[in-house]
């Protein structure tokens, strides 16, 4: 009986470590963190970013088979270290303010509504320089570029602007202008992204 004891108090770790990994259900609002694979700097992004264009939209995905726009964001920066907010909300309470004019490459663009008293975020691009940016486009479904002067309509809806790493890529301006929300994150191990060969929803946004 006393042999047997240990045993019994490690059983439910052992069960536990063998959980089953949850299947892809849409939308999947679990958090899935990218692991670091390459060091902060704008060649590395410019290397993700081309690793991904073309990859379809699908809400609440954050790669690396499909992205949302803030999922895509998330993903190129969490893969080079930097660990920000998943939602386009949060992400824009990061990171150095700048004017529109002063955008360089790897900088967020976060967009709105057309009404200018609305401060709501529903959208983030990454400025890819000459007027072009990247997104996830639920309209395109897809991640593609997009240029304002193709899209003027994009000008009106911008809400503000934000860096994370410096013109030299030394320095990081993570700080944030107010408390961030906590979100819990997960990894491939517990639950399933949306992967190549299945069907993509019917609807863009649930």
């Amino acid at each position: 009986m006393n042999k047997l004891f240990p045993l019994i108090l490690l059983l439910p770790f052992m069960f536990s470590g063998c959980a089953e990994k949850k299947p892809y259900k849409y939308p999947n609002y679990e958090i899935i963190k990218p692991k670091p694979v390459c060091n902060p700097n704008r060649k590395n992004i410019q290397a993700l970013l081309d690793s991904y264009i073309g990859k379809p939209y699908v809400w609440a995905e954050e790669g690396p088979d499909a992205f949302d726009c803030s999922g895509l964001t998330y993903n190129i920066y969490g893969k080079m270290g930097m660990e920000i907010p998943r939602t386009a909300r949060e992400q824009a309470k990061m990171g150095k303010k700048v004017p529109f004019s002063d955008l360089h490459y790897g900088d967020l663009i976060f967009f709105g509504s057309t009404n200018k008293r609305s401060k709501r975020i529903s959208h983030v691009g990454m400025y890819l320089g000459n007027g072009w940016f990247a997104e996830a486009s639920s309209k395109k479904r897809k991640v593609k570029v997009t240029n304002f002067t193709q899209e003027p309509r994009y000008m009106k809806r911008i809400k503000t602007c934000k860096r994370y790493l410096s013109l030299d890529e030394r320095a990081k301006y993570m700080t944030c202008e107010v408390p961030l929300q906590k979100m819990e994150v997960t990894s491939t191990r517990y639950t399933t992204p949306w992967k190549a060969g299945m069907k993509l929803p019917k609807k863009a946004v649930p």
